[in-house]
């Protein structure tokens, strides 16, 4: 199915006799490998005595192009660069790998996820090329404590990889949401493996909005945002080569540096910094203003006059409106 979608990204007509040469298959073989399309959600427009086009065109993940576009930094701390037309989890996939003793500096992409993850047990939208569904895994020694605050600073790398393509009003919701203009743009999902007081994995699991049909809006149940509608025309390849120049680096030095030296970035650019919010756990409720966080990465939140701190883990923020 590669090889006609790549025929077909261009968006524009091709007839269903220049289809077959290049792929070298008969114009029924072509008519059937159209219909499989439709099972990806990808509507293939006939036209009549002329061919057949994927309208708007497709910008597709090439490995290639991911690592041309690296800085030789990073480039030296990526072990494997996988890209999948379909997968049930990119983050399944890494931390499967995690857990039989390899993944470390492994990045997996898919055009889309069949099960994506998002945070809480719920599903991340993934239509197919319509945005960026990335895992990275990372192994480490000396617990689990040693990554308090990372999904902030994997946050804060996103923010510095969207700024490389002037996109405006890029904010931050704790603890690990990537907002503009007041809807979602991306998501961070850290899943664990290994022995949590020792040596263990993280998969670093990110979804960015690049052009969502509107047809998943129902699906999301949030306001959200894409690419298209604040900065059109970014490369996906581009974008994942820069996600990943800032990401890398910054798991290498995590485990030594914590969380500290991203508390002022991430402060900088905190959606909800003194505004009226409210955190809710699994049976309770509090709110208050957000005084940004702790060192650790923990939120504060002012209640009634006196501090209260909350971990990622535990609770939502939400606007108290």
């Amino acid at each position: 199915m590669r090889p006609l979608l790549e025929l077909l990204a261009d968006g524009n007509v091709h007839s269903g006799e220049a289809l077959g040469e290049a792929l070298g298959v008969s114009r029924a073989a072509v008519w059937k490998q159209l219909q499989k399309l439709e099972a990806f959600g990808l509507l293939v427009e006939s036209v009549k005595g002329r061919g057949y086009c994927l309208p708007g065109g497709l910008d597709l993940l090439v490995e290639e192009h991911i690592h041309s576009g690296l800085a030789p930094h990073a480039e030296t701390l990526l072990s494997e660069l996988h890209v999948l037309d379909l997968v049930d989890s990119t983050n399944a996939r890494v931390l499967s790998a995690l857990e039989g003793g390899r993944g470390h500096g492994m990045v997996m992409l898919a055009e889309q996820q069949s099960a994506g993850r998002g945070r809480r047990g719920r599903q991340w939208q993934s239509p197919f090329a319509a945005g960026v569904s990335l895992s990275i895994g990372w192994q480490f020694n000396g617990g689990v404590q040693l990554l308090e605050g990372l999904s902030l600073a994997v946050g804060v790398a996103l923010a510095r990889a969207l700024s490389r393509f002037d996109v405006p009003d890029v904010r931050l919701k704790w603890p690990n949401d990537v907002w503009c203009r007041g809807r979602k743009l991306a998501g961070v999902l850290l899943e664990l493996s290994g022995d949590l007081t020792d040596r263990c994995g993280v998969v670093v699991g990110i979804g960015l909005n690049m052009r969502l049909p509107e047809s998943v809006s129902d699906a999301i149940g949030q306001p959200w945002i894409d690419l298209q509608e604040v900065q059109p025309g970014i490369s996906r390849n581009a974008l994942v080569a820069a996600m990943l120049d800032e990401l890398l680096p910054m798991l290498a030095a995590y485990p030594q540096s914590g969380f500290e030296p991203w508390r002022e970035a991430w402060s900088a650019l905190d959606q909800f910094s003194g505004a009226e919010v409210c955190v809710q756990s699994a049976q309770q409720r509090w709110c208050g203003v957000a005084r940004g966080v702790n060192d650790s990465g923990a939120l504060v939140l002012e209640v009634d006059g006196q501090p209260q701190v909350f971990h990622g883990g535990e609770v939502s923020l939400r606007p108290a409106s």
